[in-house]
């Protein structure tokens, strides 16, 4: 039996797409079920701060990060990270700064990031499918001013030749990540002596958001250690415009160069074969890991409700919520590319490390955030 289960295991290294593609829909399904059973959103843990000046939900995303950070860097330490950064990070530049900056309206307008729409979508949220519609169509926008884009983002290039904090510093990266992470830790400790990390919940199955942010941590740092890199999805977002847009234009994106792009190519863990993949529409890389992570998300989240028996499909709601919901998922799918890439991306795999792209991003998503607020309640809640 033993053997057996090696050969199996050595065939499935051989091929690192399979284990890519199996890696990425387990940690999508759990990830889906954990966020659904605590309705954790990383837009409610900003949008609280500003529209209610609440900061639960806020404590248990530091929480996650703090965690993060501490599992990134003993990872490395250890040798069980083996890509250091990650692929697709950076320098820092202005860009990123403003790409987060419209990503955080987006999320707020539209209700969720572009995970948490999944796990609402997945649980039967109209306006969350309309949000994810607008992320499909704002990616689509953005192959069309790509080229002009990246040129400003490349010439707004803040720092050369490093891509985290303490490479820019000339420090160990536990120089800074350590003292941080035990600074956060014993931060955390005293709120949850406090009271201030738990809160009274009667709803069946409902899983407290401090667990759920462990959970996430644990998953974020799986898919480094298998994968080589954390959780990110928006790309997937390009590559599902591309094979829509096509549908009906197929000479024009052809002609636009966004698409003909392949920035990832690595080496994964576990692999001797590189990999390569681009925001087109060709199955790659990409397509591997964050297909079957996106599938994953809507999955696990609609198991959830059909196992507490709450699915049902949310379509009564007000016209300016539908329409907050389309414009929030356009600007987060066109910011997800100027930024580039999504809260997901920079606040559970970039901060963690202290990748400067993720600091400017998150930078700019904070008073964007509060910008979205000021506009939901004005203009969609009232």
């Amino acid at each position: 039996m033993y053997m057996i289960f090696e050969k199996a295991l050595a065939q499935m290294l051989e091929q690192p797409y399979l284990l890519i593609v199996l890696t990425s829909l387990s940690i999508g399904l759990t990830a889906g079920f954990v966020m659904h059973r605590s309705d954790f959103c990383v837009t409610a843990c900003f949008r609280d701060v500003f529209l209610f000046r609440d900061f639960f939900l806020m404590r248990q995303m530091l929480l996650l990060v703090v965690v993060s950070m501490v599992l990134f860097e003993v990872g490395r330490l250890t040798g069980a990270i083996t890509i250091y950064p990650f692929p697709l990070l950076g320098p820092p530049s202005l860009g990123n700064a403003i790409g987060g900056f419209i990503f955080g309206i987006g999320m707020v307008l539209a209700g969720g990031c572009v995970c948490g729409s999944l796990f609402k979508f997945g649980a039967g949220s109209t306006s969350s499918l309309l949000a994810v519609v607008g992320m499909l169509i704002g990616s689509a926008v953005y192959a069309e001013i790509h080229p002009q884009w990246s040129a400003f983002a490349k010439s707004a290039v803040l720092i050369k030749g490093a891509i985290t904090l303490p490479q820019w510093l000339g420090l160990p990266p536990s120089a800074l990540l350590l003292p941080l992470a035990a600074s956060g830790g014993f931060w955390l400790y005293r709120e949850f002596r406090a009271g201030r990390m738990l809160r009274p919940a009667f709803a069946v199955g409902h899983l407290a958001p401090w667990r759920a942010a462990l959970i996430l941590a644990l998953l974020g740092f799986t898919s480094y250690v298998l994968i080589g890199m954390p959780m990110g999805i928006t790309t997937a977002y390009s590559k599902l415009g591309a094979v829509i847009e096509a549908v009906f234009a197929p000479e024009h994106v052809k002609s636009l160069a966004y698409f003909s792009l392949r920035p990832l190519n690595y080496t994964p863990p576990f692999s001797a074969l590189s990999i390569t993949g681009g925001p087109g529409s060709q199955l790659d890389a990409i397509a591997a890991i964050q297909y079957a992570l996106l599938i994953g998300i809507v999955a696990g989240a609609l198991f959830s409700s059909v196992r507490l028996g709450e699915w049902r499909l949310q379509w009564r709601l007000p016209h300016r919520q539908f329409i907050s919901a389309l414009t929030g998922g356009l600007l987060l799918g066109l910011a997800a590319r100027m930024a580039p890439s999504c809260n997901i991306w920079h606040l559970w795999g970039g901060v963690p490390i202290l990748a400067m792209q993720s600091l400017l991003f998150l930078a700019g998503l904070l008073p964007g955030t509060w910008i979205g607020a000021l506009l939901l309640s004005r203009f969609v809640i009232r």
